[in-house]
Formats: structure tokens, C-alpha cells, sequence
């Protein structure tokens, strides 16, 4: 009898996961077109102004005309082009050696959360930044890849596949894991990780780790709810984790802020040492700020512009706002 009851009771659990996923997986599809257009207009936004990698090279993909100089040959002239002016065009090709850039964005359950400090979740703004990034890259002439759910590519759909293989897997074991899987990176291509980087230091470094070990360089962006740094509560609160399984009650919550973000500051600057120790860039971003700023960030850094000043500047105001005395935040 205890067993029959057991079995029901495990069979009305698992019944309910189900549909709890069905609820995200819904809810998320609700979201993925906004977030995908989203993306897609803030692309467009950074990349004005900003020059990509393509560039004229060996090829068979047509570049651009430029005028006949004196040491091109004379095979390369395209004569019907010229035909229509008064001076010689040669055909370019596009050259054909872009990198492969591989993304991944945390979207366990850590990131679903959102305070009454930020407009979105960590999870909704980490998507978003992926997808912009990852459509600026194709318009740049990059290949891009969602690390363990699309191969590498191109195209002009390259987002729009990401954004379907990310509905596809909802629920599923990867969209679980709060690292990026344990392969490694061809060298000379890219990796860009966002997360919460909330994890233990050591899982954090033995999975970027493995990613970085021939040499591949990546870039860090760490999101960030501003409640999760500065710990903005007063008087009797109560802590639930993400999936609601553990829950802890502070009597008085504001006597823990000082020592809260001290460990907080420690387990960035651990992150951060990290991210330096292998030659890759890190970035801090709050949810209650403009999703452009990390994505221009990245961009510069990846084009390797020294101008990227938001990169530092961001890290210094949160190292100047947790340093201010409490009374005047």
C-alpha cells in the first residue's frame, strides 16, 4: 500500500515538472520574438559606425569595385564594369578567412532572477546580449556557434537558429548547467561566456579552463541584478534559492551588508584574476542598465580598439558604489 501510494505521489511530482516546463517553455516562446527583434535592433544600433572584419582577400565571394591601380595585371580588370566610365574597375573578392566565435549564456535557473531594482531578468538580458552579439558578428563576416546546441555559421539566420535551438532545448539538462560544456576551442577562435559567474571559483575555472586550453581568447560578461551586489533590504527577509527547495530568514538583513559584499567583491575579483591570468577580457553588467553598453564593449575589445573605455569604467563605478558609505546611496 505505502508503495502504491509512493508511486502516485512520484508519478504526481514528475506530472507537475512537466508542466512546469511547459509553462516556461511557453512563457519563454512568448518572450523569444521580442527578445529576438530586440537583439536584432540592438545590433543594428552598435554597429553604426563600426567596421567589421571583412575585408577583400582571396576568394569567390564578390567584395567591391575599386579603380584599376598601376600594379594590379591586366586579368584583373572587369571590363564590363569599366565599359560604363571613363576609367578601369577591378572586381575584389571577399577574403575568405573568417574566425569562428563560439557563445554560450547561463540560462539555469540562477538567472531567472529579477528584484525590483531591474526591469528584466538576468536570464532574459543574458540571452539578449548573446543574440545581438552574435548577430553583429555574422554581419561582420564572422562565423558563430552556440556552444553545444548549433554548429558554426554564417548565414544571416545564424540568430534566428540560435534563438530556435534555445526554445527547442528549454527544460533540457543543458539549459540546467551553470557552465559551458568541457571542450576545447580550435586556436585562434573566440569564446564570449555570459553568466552570473556565481558558482564556486574552482568549477568557474576548470571549465573556462578547458575552453582556453589551445590558446582560444574569450571574453567574460558577468550579469548582474544591482540587488545581488549591493543587498538593498531592510529588517526581517526572507531567501529562497532558485528552485525554491532551500529557504533562510534574516532577522535583521542589514547588518549582514558590509560582510555580504565584501564576499561578493572577493568572489569577482577572483573571476576577474581569471579571466586576466589567460589573457581575457571581463565585464561586469547590471540589468537596471542599457544593453548596448556591454555589447560595444565587446565589439571594440574583439576588433581590438584600446578605446573600449566602458569596459573599465564600468568595474570602477561598481568598485566606487560598493565603497560608498551606505548613507549615500
Amino acid at each position: 500500500m505505502a508503495d502504491a501510494t509512493q508511486a502516485r505521489q512520484a508519478a504526481a511530482n514528475a506530472g507537475a515538472g512537466v508542466l512546469t516546463l511547459e509553462r516556461e517553455a511557453h512563457t519563454l516562446a512568448d518572450r523569444l520574438p521580442e527578445i529576438l527583434i530586440n537583439a536584432q535592433r540592438i545590433a543594428h544600433t552598435v554597429a553604426h559606425g563600426l567596421h567589421g572584419r571583412r575585408r577583400s582577400g582571396p576568394g569567390e565571394t564578390f567584395w567591391q569595385f575599386r579603380q584599376f591601380q598601376s600594379s594590379d595585371t591586366l586579368r584583373q580588370i572587369d571590363w564590363r564594369r569599366s565599359a560604363s566610365s571613363d576609367h578601369l574597375f577591378v572586381r575584389e573578392r571577399e577574403w575568405e578567412a573568417a574566425h569562428t566565435v563560439s557563445l554560450w549564456c547561463d540560462l539555469s535557473p540562477s538567472m531567472d532572477f529579477r528584484s525590483h531594482l531591474a526591469p528584466v531578468t538576468k536570464r532574459e538580458r543574458a540571452l539578449l546580449i548573446t543574440l545581438a552579439a552574435a548577430e553583429l558578428l555574422v554581419r561582420g563576416g564572422e562565423r558563430v556557434s552556440l556552444l553545444g546546441l548549433t554548429p558554426p555559421s554564417a548565414s544571416r539566420k545564424a540568430t534566428t537558429r540560435m534563438a530556435e535551438a534555445v526554445l527547442a532545448h528549454e527544460g533540457s539538462e543543458a539549459q540546467q548547467a551553470t557552465q559551458p560544456p568541457k571542450v576545447t576551442l580550435a586556436r585562434f577562435s573566440g569564446a564570449v561566456i555570459v553568466s552570473d559567474f556565481l558558482d564556486p571559483i574552482e568549477r568557474t575555472r576548470t571549465h573556462i579552463e578547458a575552453l582556453a586550453a589551445d590558446g582560444a581568447v574569450g571574453h567574460l560578461i558577468e550579469i548582474v541584478d544591482p540587488a545581488e551586489e549591493t543587498l538593498p533590504y531592510d529588517g526581517r527577509t526572507e531567501f529562497l534559492s532558485p528552485d525554491g527547495g532551500q529557504r533562510w530568514v534574516a532577522d535583521r538583513v542589514q547588518t549582514l551588508r558590509a560582510r555580504y559584499q565584501e564576499r561578493i567583491a572577493a568572489h569577482r575579483a577572483e573571476v576577474r584574476e581569471l579571466a586576466q591570468r589567460m589573457g581575457w577580457s571581463f565585464l561586469v553588467h547590471h540589468t537596471d542598465h542599457s544593453p548596448t553598453e556591454p555589447l560595444l564593449s565587446l565589439i571594440m575589445r574583439m576588433q581590438g580598439s584600446g578605446a573600449d573605455h566602458r569596459w573599465q569604467s564600468q568595474e570602477s563605478a561598481t568598485a566606487e558604489h560598493l565603497q560608498q558609505p551606505e548613507a549615500n546611496r
